[in-house]
């Protein structure tokens, strides 16, 4: 993604606001935090006060933003969103057009894919799959959750 792709999305964007990061080429607005051990992709975008962490992968043309954060060996990537309060960590993998919000937290080796939404306190965990058009909401669990 060029700095002019970037500013048709975001049109106060300045190179003094984001930056490309190191590894992968994405744009991560200044106020995401990226570490140098994360992955984002050159048409990924993290913005926001997201935080990706660890060993970390947002790619394709995924979206991490709000107050998300990405820890472990997460995959975020192809149209994947993840933003507010939610959570992606462990080996966890969001893909295809999902959608993971508010405070929904995705751990272990699940993978959310397809169409999915997960939001609210939802929690999925283990080696769950979620795929289609499937909606995990509000207080569901799915696998073994500890937190």
């Amino acid at each position: 993604m060029t700095f002019e792709d970037l500013k048709t999305a975001f049109p106060d964007a300045t190179l003094d606001t984001w930056h490309v990061h190191p590894r992968g080429g994405g744009w991560v607005e200044n106020t995401a935090t990226v570490a140098e051990t994360a992955d984002v992709g050159p048409d990924a975008l993290v913005y926001g006060n997201a935080v990706v962490s660890g060993n970390a992968e947002v790619s394709g043309r995924s979206r991490v933003f709000g107050y998300a954060w990405i820890d472990g060996d997460a995959t975020i990537t192809e149209d994947a969103q993840i933003y507010g309060d939610a959570t992606i960590a462990g080996f966890a993998q969001v893909y295809g057009d999902a959608w993971v919000y508010g405070g929904a937290r995705v751990f272990g080796r699940s993978q959310i894919s397809g169409r999915s939404r997960v939001f609210g306190s939802a929690r999925i965990s283990g080696r769950s799959l979620v795929f289609g058009d499937t909606v995990v909401s509000g207080d569901q669990i799915i696998g073994e959750v500890a937190n």
